[in-house]
């Protein structure tokens, strides 16, 4: 039994999505924030700040370590961070001199938000296929049945005649978009995180630029100055999710509606219920528009932590792990669900 439906035994089944569940994973995790410290030694090792014999030292040792995941659980809890015991054990499995340059100038923050940086960015290009995937598919049911006529509705009441290739556009123009607006953001959106103890990576003096700037070219991440707390990225990110979502939502709304007469479109693959074995219910449809609600919801908790106190913040940032890992699975599950009745739709329109 878990907390969260995404992950439960049987619940994520319907709602979870192992792509993105393994994206916010503990190894995933520790292999982003160790991708972090061994970039960061190869960066200050290229501007002179540390030896290339203890950036070498520091690589070799990301690369075979495996942390005590037991231990970080315990200093977490005391420290409200994992950063701090990973480092201690990394030192530890780096040893001699070259210890005392890992993490170097850098702080538990920014190993986290550029792990989190990291992750995004590959589940940003997972989405933009799905949504691709998505689209293509009820494209070729405009091909099939978009001439067909269909009575259009406003307000939940017939209205005019349209086509079926009229009522197809809504779901899948916005589709496009929003995989346009993936795409984009790969160049702009996922930053390092660098800045040190209070943005000012005073340990680094002259050359925190040029380290900065090394940082995000080794990990293929735009450079920009540290965003500690300006977290106007991560709101963006959430914000897309959701539209995502909302996408989708409106075509499960929709299909759900068709299929109350069975005469505007057929489907198959539908839920069996245990009370009326005559009955296919429209799961996938209605999921599609819980997650988009679901989504919505959360987009506001997204935007409290906008509010972080001062240079840096704990309360704010904490509530971002609790909601955008959730986002990001129902934005996996939707895009899921959405592929499978696209799938299912058999007839569009009056046959």
């Amino acid at each position: 039994m878990t907390y969260s439906a995404f992950d439960h035994p049987y619940l994520s089944g319907l709602l979870g999505d192992e792509a993105v569940a393994a994206e916010f994973s503990v190894a995933a995790d520790i292999r982003a924030m160790l991708a972090f410290e061994a970039a960061l030694a190869r960066a200050e090792a290229r501007n002179g700040v540390i030896p290339d014999q203890a950036a070498d030292r520091i690589n070799g040792a990301c690369r075979a370590f495996s942390p005590d995941v037991a231990a970080l659980r315990r200093a977490t809890a005391a420290d409200g961070v994992v950063v701090p015991e990973l480092v201690r054990q990394l030192r530890v499995a780096v040893g001699g001199e070259a210890a005392e340059h890992v993490h170097f100038g850098a702080t538990s923050q920014d190993v986290i938000d550029t792990s989190l940086m990291l992750r995004l960015k590959a589940i940003a290009e997972l989405f933009s296929g799905r949504l691709g995937n998505v689209a293509s598919m009820l494209e070729e049911c405009e091909k099939q049945w978009g001439e067909r006529p269909l009575t259009g509705r406003t307000r939940m009441q017939p209205a005019i005649p349209i086509t079926v290739s009229d009522r197809l556009r809504t779901w899948i123009e916005p589709l496009l978009d929003h995989q346009d607006r993936l795409d984009a953001i790969d160049g702009n959106l996922f930053a390092v995180q660098f800045g040190g103890a209070a943005g000012t990576l005073e340990k680094l003096k002259d050359k925190a630029e040029a380290v900065r700037e090394t940082l995000a070219e080794e990990l293929a991440l735009v450079g920009c100055p540290q965003w500690h707390s300006q977290r106007s990225a991560v709101a963006d990110f959430a914000n897309l999710l959701s539209l995502i979502t909302g996408s989708l939502g409106k075509f499960g709304q929709d299909v759900a509606l068709m299929a109350q007469s069975g005469e505007e479109i057929v489907l198959a693959g539908g839920g069996s219920s245990s009370a009326m074995p005559h009955k296919q219910n429209p799961v996938a449809a209605e999921i599609l528009v819980t997650l988009a609600r679901f989504n919505a919801t959360q987009l506001s908790g997204i935007h409290q932590a906008l509010v972080h106190e001062q240079e840096r913040s704990g309360s704010a940032w904490t509530l971002e792990w609790l909601i955008l890992p959730q986002m990001a699975g129902a934005t996996a599950a939707a895009l899921r669900l959405a592929a499978e009745l696209a799938g299912n739709i058999r007839r569009l329109g009056a046959a």
